[in-house]
């Protein structure tokens, strides 16, 4: 009654995503994780509108220029800054509520 047993857990092969797969080479990871690092920091830069938003700003006949989107983009970033989760961004005569985490204007 005092002998121990001992149970090992089966050991673990490599995993792979589907059989016949080659794994990526390290150059490849590397440049898929540049690649996404990239794509996600110049998605952050953008802003994006949402189709409320859209509605709002085509129903109403605003269009937004180049240099209207920036100022709005030196808005957000300054929101953001600040620590704020959602804002209220006035610009000449139009008023937008802006999601900073998403950087997505929720409407105009």
């Amino acid at each position: 009654m005092d002998e121990k047993i001992f149970i090992r857990p089966p050991e673990i092969g490599g995993i792979t995503s589907r059989p016949g797969a080659q794994a990526p080479s390290q150059k490849e990871k590397t440049t898929n994780f540049a690649e996404v690092l990239q794509q996600e920091l110049v998605g952050q830069a953008e802003i994006k509108f949402s189709a409320h938003a859209l509605r709002r700003l085509q129903s109403r006949q605003i269009e937004m220029g180049a240099d209207n989107l920036q100022e709005l983009k030196e808005a957000v970033n300054k929101a953001e800054a600040k620590g704020a989760r959602e804002s209220l961004i006035l610009m000449d005569k139009l008023a937008l509520v802006v999601s900073v985490k998403n950087r997505t204007v929720i409407t105009a």
